[in-house]
């Protein structure tokens, strides 16, 4: 029977243990979050992010800028918070408007504060597996997959997607736990083959059920980063979101799969309050 791998219980379990770790280590982490603009999908992330931080004892500010905000003005905001002894975490919320440079912002943030892990500093501790800041997708990719599989060492492992934020950050992540790692992309030839010769798929390409079930081999272990949403079939129907993976028939094959939505969607925001609590423990030794 195929494992179903629950993104949300497997969430609130980490929220649980990052609460007990600031009431014993009697922390007072602070994010800043910072808004620019009104896209939807970023309110809610936005207000989501900001009451998972509650329950985990994390004080949460957002600073909501309008659409017409200046990079300047972006870029003053940023170093008030790397300055202020309180803010442990910066996020800035992407994706922003065109008239800012998003790797100019990116690069503003002190590496110390920057719990998103996008930073330069970060991505090459990563890269040479030194301590930082881990992204939080790729992180919680590797959470989850461990539920089903506790011990990586020489899987085959296939990334579906190069992007800076996902896909080259958990394949550094896979090769850290000793598995042989392929990433493929749009260019890639024969790639359902290339799927089918994979114990572990991450999947993070953003297209729609991409993946066909016959793409995956018996036995493998799927992690699902896709979060797509598509129209109704009928007019009076609802739209839905998708996955990168065709879920019902690959969920045939497969030994485990996260699905979408309830997989790895909570635990980048439990990952990046488990950022949070390790920026401000490192604050609270210095």
């Amino acid at each position: 029977m195929t494992q179903i791998i629950d993104g949300v219980a497997v969430a609130k379990r980490l929220r649980q243990e990052l609460a007990a770790q600031v009431t014993a280590k009697k922390l007072a982490p602070g994010l800043a979050v910072v808004l620019v603009g009104e896209d939807p999908a970023s309110q809610v992330y936005v207000r989501n992010k900001s009451r998972a931080a509650e329950e985990v004892g994390i004080k949460s500010q957002t600073h909501r800028l309008s659409a017409e905000t200046t990079q300047e003005q972006l870029l003053e905001l940023i170093d008030q918070l790397n300055n202020d002894e309180n803010i442990h975490g910066i996020l800035v919320q992407l994706p922003l408007p065109q008239q800012i440079d998003t790797q100019t912002i990116i690069a503003a943030v002190d590496p110390d504060k920057d719990v998103d892990g996008f930073h330069p500093v970060n991505a090459g501790r990563l890269s040479l597996g030194l301590p930082g800041f881990v992204p939080c997708t790729p992180q919680g990719c590797m959470i989850l997959l461990r539920e089903a599989l506790p011990d990586l060492s020489g899987k085959r492992a296939l990334v579906l997607g190069r992007s800076n934020i996902v896909g080259k950050p958990v394949a550094q992540l896979l090769l850290q736990a000793n598995c042989t790692v392929t990433i493929a992309h749009s260019r890639t030839k024969d790639l359902p083959d290339e799927c089918r010769r994979a114990d572990i798929l991450i999947a993070a390409i953003g297209k729609p059920e991409f993946v066909r079930g016959d793409w995956i081999k018996e036995g493998a272990v799927v992690i699902d980063v896709g979060i797509n949403r598509i129209a109704a079939a009928s007019p009076e129907g609802k739209s839905k979101l998708v996955g990168d993976v065709e879920f019902a028939t690959a969920q045939a094959r497969a030994a485990a799969i996260t699905p979408v939505p309830g997989g790895v969607g909570p635990m980048t925001i439990a990952c990046l309050l488990k950022n949070t609590v390790e920026s401000a423990t490192r604050s609270a030794a210095k």
